[in-house]
């Protein structure tokens, strides 16, 4: 088995890698890693190597092609989850390959998240993306009001939002007949969004769509969405 680990552009210079405490840690103490072991090193924008452990850095063997990436940019807009809920729906949905978090703070949303916090979910990317063998290390914006989030959206992508009730189209339809290369999809927190963000999202070109009849968990949601999204695009 070979290891990955996510390093700084600014850590790269020629064919030496700068490695830092905390990974020197990892490789050596964690892993067991030794003088002459090799590793993949990213850096979490698309380029990959093969390393070998040198004292306190890596020489650069080679320059690798990993092809583990969806071929579409998810975004995920996703109101906060109460609790440390965000923190399971950035470390699955990683693994599932969005490619950009918004995290939003809705009219029903109730954490208000430090910047500690936000700190720890860019980690939790970092730690996911490296599991599950991504070349690309999600970006997670500082949270945003919802309106806000909405700006963000590029007139490119296909864009929806997720509803819990209503006679309104599967997503899962939506995404068959989709040719995007670019999609953002929006869910909500606890008790869902309310109407009148529901209208604007609505009057900024976002399709209302379901997740099936079953009501999900806020956490559940942007799970089954990437999920969808991973199950569609990968297979086309």
């Amino acid at each position: 088995m070979v290891y990955r680990l996510v390093v700084k552009s600014e850590q790269i210079e020629g064919d030496l890698i700068s490695l830092d405490p905390q990974q020197l840690h990892y490789l050596l103490r964690v892993l067991r890693l030794e003088n002459g072991d090799r590793f993949i090193a990213l850096d979490g924008v698309g380029n990959s190597w093969m390393a070998e452990i040198a004292d306190q850095s890596a020489n650069i063997i080679e320059s690798i092609d990993i092809k583990t990436e969806l071929p579409v940019f998810l975004s995920l807009i996703t109101a906060l989850p109460k609790g440390s809920g965000y923190e399971q729906i950035v470390r699955c949905c990683t693994e599932l390959g969005v490619s950009n978090f918004i995290p939003a703070i809705s009219d029903r949303t109730i954490l208000k998240p430090s910047n500690n916090k936000v700190q720890r979910w860019r980690k939790i990317a970092i730690e996911a993306a490296e599991q599950s063998e991504r070349q690309i290390v999600p970006t997670i914006l500082d949270p945003l009001k919802f309106t806000a989030a909405l700006d963000r959206i590029q007139p490119n992508q296909d864009r929806y939002i997720c509803i819990a009730r209503g006679d309104i189209p599967s997503l899962w339809n939506c995404l068959q007949n989709s040719k995007a290369t670019s999609i953002v999809i929006a869910t909500g927190c606890e008790g869902g969004w309310t109407d009148l963000e529901v209208e604007k999202a609505i009057a900024l070109g976002l399709e209302p769509v379901s997740l099936g009849n079953r009501i999900l968990r806020a956490v559940t949601a942007p799970i089954v969405v990437s999920s969808l999204v991973s199950a569609i695009c990968a297979s086309n």
